[in-house]
């Protein structure tokens, strides 16, 4: 039997996404900086970030009303399938293309070099943005799923990875091997603001329900160090598996959620497959995870973590972008094929005989849908306890069977 629960998660979701960017633009002084009717590029990722086609509306639209002439550039590295249509595709599939935006997108992986920024590190950025008189991203700040530093992963790395395509994040992942991926991104990112054409950022904080909590927007002045502050704030909402267990189920994993397809944190794994990597986070000892996100594009980077994966899940690779994804950042081991079944059933049973318990009814499962939503969720009842005893939880309705359909296959998390 499972028990479904309910985290107590605060809710920091700003009523109106779209007048906060606007507000944050115009205390910022941004557009005073180019003169009228300038080209702004402004970059945007491939992340499953909540309202952005309304945060990015409201960026063009923010440019457009001071005379300056904005296009939107994809800020992805190697994302998209590694080919100019498949970032733009990326954008598409968010609501962001020419007519939703009212402006060009213009997607290319021609990159110049910028110099060398001051570890010696070849510094790209994509040459349609380069000809721009400016350019300003637009990305999320949140924890990196894969290192810990002052800044991870947002707007700094935006433009050392994002912004020089796949020839800029193969340099900085390279040279990440010696120095260190923090290290690394803050040098590139040094040097493109010190060149003047980088203007700024906007900044967005999502809260544990993944809603737009915050917005802030970063002068090329205060940038890193801005960012330094969101990171800090943002790290201190983040939602996280409240106990430890031995089987994990995770409906979905895929790049719209996490850069390797689950956040890495929150299921206690290093980007090596490494088990339960991260101290502060409780001991996850098995991983089953049952399908791929449409919006992946067949990209499974993130499936080497899995201990075992449902055969629908392999069915939806596409080798290519998640070949090309694994070898730009250098991380082979993310696109391993673990162990695959072709029912939930026989994953199931699969995995839970190698936990160390000798009764089944002894194995501790938890059921999330995906690494993004972790305000309900379900555990066994043989944790029923520590359930009643953890103040951030409550029973969120009655225990329900761990049910499969006539194929073997689990019926969907009742809770969700």
């Amino acid at each position: 039997m499972l028990i479904p629960v309910r985290q107590h998660l605060p809710h920091r979701k700003l009523p109106d996404v779209r007048a906060a960017v606007t507000a944050e633009l115009e205390s910022s002084g941004l557009a005073e900086r180019l003169k009228p009717g300038s080209r702004i590029a402004i970059g945007v990722g491939s992340r499953g970030i909540s309202n952005i086609a309304t945060i990015v509306r409201a960026v063009v639209d923010y440019w457009t009303a001071h005379g300056i002439q904005p296009f939107i550039v994809p800020a992805m590295g190697s994302h998209g399938a590694g080919t100019a249509e498949g970032q733009a595709s990326v954008l598409a599939h968010y609501g962001i293309d020419a007519e939703t935006m009212g402006c060009p997108i213009i997607s290319s992986f021609d990159v110049v070099s910028c110099g060398r920024s001051d570890l010696g590190i070849e510094v790209h950025a994509a040459r349609d943005a380069w000809n721009a008189d400016g350019i300003f991203v637009v990305s999320r700040v949140k924890w990196h799923t894969s290192f810990n530093g002052r800044t991870e992963s947002g707007v700094s790395k935006m433009l050392a990875i994002g912004l020089g395509k796949v020839t800029g994040a193969r340099s900085v992942h390279a040279h990440a091997r010696t120095h260190g991926m923090e290290k690394c991104v803050r040098s590139v990112a040094a040097h493109l603001l010190a060149t003047g054409k980088v203007l700024g950022a906007l900044g967005i904080l999502e809260d544990a329900w993944h809603d737009t909590a915050k917005v802030a927007a970063l002068t090329a002045e205060s940038f890193i160090a801005g960012e330094e502050e969101l990171l800090a704030l943002v790290k201190t909402w983040m939602a996280r598996i409240p106990l430890p267990v031995d089987v994990l189920i995770v409906d979905e994993m895929g790049k719209n959620i996490s850069g390797t397809g689950m956040d890495l944190k929150i299921i206690n794994r290093g980007v090596q497959g490494q088990y339960n990597l991260w101290p502060d986070h409780v001991k996850i000892e098995r991983i089953m995870v049952r399908d791929l996100t449409p919006l992946s594009y067949g990209n499974a980077v993130g499936i080497g973590v899995a201990d075992v994966v449902h055969d629908r899940l392999v069915a939806k690779i596409d080798v290519t972008p998640g070949r090309l994804n694994a070898v730009v950042s250098g991380s082979l081991a993310l696109v391993r094929t673990p162990l695959h079944c072709p029912t939930d059933r026989e994953c199931f049973e699969l995995v839970a005989q190698t936990v160390g318990k000798f009764d089944m009814a002894h194995v501790r499962v938890g059921w999330i849908r995906n690494t993004l939503e972790l305000a309900s969720m379900a555990f066994s009842d043989n944790m029923a306890e520590e359930i009643a005893a953890h103040p951030g939880l409550e029973v969120a309705g009655p225990a329900f069977e761990m049910a499969y359909d006539a194929d073997g296959n689990l019926e969907g998390l009742p809770c969700l």
